[in-house]
């Protein structure tokens, strides 16, 4: 058995039948990696929201980090984009499993894009990511935008009137409208899904690298939603939400060179994923900071 602790946070994020199994299997699974790699552990674990990531080293002494997690179809396609994307861009994959999603991966330095103190400039260097990564085409039989497009549309009439307000019912509706129209194009670019600034690391290679894609293949106008979601309370702090949640989006959509139409549309895709996730989870209203991004995208007042 591997020697370490499953930070107590891991349990708060695994509490399902399937999820408690994981865990508890979780040092025996890690042993038999760690054995199988040939590696040996090299610092305290870590953890993302669903995963443990063990600092270990492999037999020529060069650093590694063992990630493990419960295979789902968000994390399926992992290997196979950070393959396909120029590695220049990316973390490198060293092994993998496809019947677990355990990754061997080169390891980096402990920095993201949240430790660069200028919001702004953090935004540019992942947009200029970004750049790189939406111009691969998605993989054939990878998860499509389209198939989650499509099932978020069906779901929506029944679970919107489990919104308490009525005005967050019409956004709902609004936005599962807009994302009617973009199905008829739902594009074929390899996405990442989760680009916000924590998945984007410093590197010895590269300045920053990307990690930990929930990959689909479709329109990259679906990539933009982290940014502005996440470094929120620097947007508040301007003291004109609306102007810096746009000029955050301008920013994105004019080096990209994005239809603004567009990307304002799958935005409010993302808008009405999450909307939809929490009202399955008996949720009864949208997160406000989602509201503050779809009337700052849509309201001609400003």
């Amino acid at each position: 058995m591997a020697d370490f602790t499953i930070p107590q946070t891991l349990h708060e994020s695994h509490t399902d039948e399937t999820g408690l199994r994981w865990l508890k299997a979780l040092p025996e699974t890690a042993a038999g990696y760690l054995d199988r790699w040939q590696l040996t552990l090299d610092g305290t674990p870590m953890h993302g929201a669903a995963s443990l990531v063990l600092p270990v080293r492999r037999t020529t002494g060069d650093p590694a980090i063992l990630k493990l997690q419960p295979l789902n179809d968000e994390n399926a396609g992992e290997a196979l984009a950070l393959r396909t994307w120029n590695a220049d861009d990316v973390v490198h994959v060293l092994e993998y499993d496809d019947e677990t999603a355990t990754l061997l991966l080169e390891r980096l330095n402990p920095r993201t894009l949240n430790d660069v103190p200028d919001d702004v400039e953090a935004t540019r260097i992942l947009t200029e990511l970004l750049a790189g990564l939406c111009t691969t085409e998605g993989p054939a039989d990878l998860r499509t935008l389209e198939a989650v497009a499509t099932e978020m549309v069906a779901d929506a009439p029944a679970l919107i009137p489990q919104l308490a307000d009525a005005e967050e019912q019409h956004l709902a509706r609004r936005c599962a409208a807009r994302v009617t129209e973009l199905l008829t194009e739902p594009g074929d670019r390899l996405l990442h899904w989760d680009l916000h600034y924590d998945n984007v690391m410093a590197a010895d290679r590269a300045p920053w690298l990307v990690i930990d894609p929930k990959p689909l293949a479709g329109d990259p106008c679906f990539e933009l939603f982290p940014a502005l979601n996440n470094r929120w309370d620097e947007l508040v702090a301007t003291g004109d939400l609306n102007r810096a949640i746009r000029y955050r989006f301008d920013l994105m959509v004019d080096r990209l060179a994005f239809d603004r139409d567009r990307a304002i549309g799958w935005t409010l895709g993302r808008i009405l994923q999450n909307v939809l996730w929490d009202l399955a989870d008996d949720e009864s209203a949208i997160n406000p900071v989602q509201v503050a991004i779809a009337v700052a995208l849509t309201d001609p007042r400003g």
